[in-house]
């Protein structure tokens, strides 16, 4: 069985000698840091399975190694154990907002560490298999629904291209009107599943390229506001719904998002809400600058009053997933909510789905803002 690695990243030496020493007594390989920098740099090479951090710490304190460890994917969902001489309950929201798993405040007791590192380690090994059967899962669907997507609007396209060719003399206008509509639907039904199976592999691309990535969450929305509204509006005509949407705006801010990137998530969002509700029933859009988890954030809620979605729908949103396809026949491989998810986590963002069955769904999402 392989050993579990542990970085200690602690600036007071006689203390990090001492829980090196206890962990390795335990069977665990550990390496050591003196301070954040020190730890970020032992981190990629030493790829450890848990981090232990002080908070206070010279150069680097450990919500900013937290944050660094947090920003790149393969250290994205690493166990942290925070440190702390601080009691303050602002002090432990501050970093579970950041993504720590526990707290330990100074002193403790060994029995209480060595407790801390099973409890997550275990924790972090059933989160893996979850992620592993999700994965199966997706490839899954890959295989069974993504071919149906492409054919379906393929078929459409070739049956009704093939009516025209070999009616092409006998055809009256109504009826190349007609042929051509289905045509044309179909071929924007298939470009749009195109566009968001490369939306999705581009950002699983930019995840695993960290400079890239770098530069990309470089790029702002200056006017979030209007972007986000024109693209409702070109959504709601799509669906020739334009009466039942509702706009509203509160204060705003620069996104810390491309401005192509918050249009596709403002486009997908209404898709969903627009498709999966009667028309003549409300659609609301509303956007704000607000205070979440001690940080401000650019809010962004999209809320319709369709089918809504179950909690165990909600839980496994993914590319090519789209539920309850065989009662309602809905078109669409069931990606719009995974492309969104996944651009806004892209910018360290977030996005929460509220929904009662029959009754609402409401997409919230929460992106970085310039101050």
């Amino acid at each position: 069985m392989t050993m579990s690695r542990i970085l200690v990243i602690e600036d007071v030496a006689p203390l990090r000698n001492d829980i090196a020493d206890m962990l390795r007594l335990e069977g665990y390989e550990v390496a050591e840091a003196e301070d954040g920098e020190v730890g970020l740099r032992v981190a990629a090479d030493f790829h450890p399975d848990l981090v232990i951090c002080d908070i206070m710490m010279p150069k680097m304190d450990g919500y900013g190694v937290l944050e660094m460890l947090r920003a790149q994917t393969d250290t994205r969902t690493l166990p942290f154990i925070f440190l702390t001489a601080k009691t303050e309950r602002s002090e432990m929201r501050k970093g579970m907002g950041l993504g720590a798993s526990d707290f330990l405040t100074k002193p403790f007791e060994n029995d209480e560490l060595i407790d801390a590192v099973r409890a997550r380690l275990s924790q972090h090994d059933s989160f893996e298999q979850v992620a592993q059967a999700q994965l199966i899962q997706l490839r899954e669907s890959i295989i069974t629904a993504l071919p149906h997507e492409l054919r379906t609007p393929l078929n459409t396209i070739i049956g009704f291209s093939d009516m025209l060719n070999a009616e092409a003399d006998n055809v009256s206008v109504d009826e190349v009107r007609e042929w051509s509509g289905h045509i044309q639907s179909a071929a924007h039904r298939l470009n749009r599943l195109i566009e968001n199976y490369l939306t999705y592999v581009r950002i699983q691309a930019l995840l695993r390229d960290p400079e890239r990535l770098a530069r990309h969450r470089a790029q702002v929305t200056a006017f979030p506001h209007i972007t986000t509204e024109h693209q409702a509006i070109f959504v709601a005509q799509r669906y020739d719904r334009t009466a039942d949407l509702l706009i509203e705006h509160g204060e705003q801010a620069q996104v810390c998002c491309a401005e192509s990137d918050l249009t596709k998530m403002v486009d997908e969002l209404l898709d969903n809400a627009f498709k999966f509700s009667k028309p003549g029933v409300g659609v609301k859009l509303t956007t704000q600058l607000l205070e979440h988890n001690g940080r401000w954030c650019y809010e962004m809620s999209v809320t319709d009053y369709g089918r809504g979605l179950r909690p165990e729908q909600i839980k496994t949103i993914g590319a090519y997933m789209q539920f309850d396809r065989l009662i309602y026949e809905q078109q669409g491989a069931g990606m719009g909510l995974a492309v969104a998810k996944g651009l806004c986590e892209m910018y360290l963002g977030h996005m929460h789905i509220s929904s009662t069955v029959g009754v609402f769904t409401t997409v919230t999402v929460h992106l970085p803002v310039v101050m």
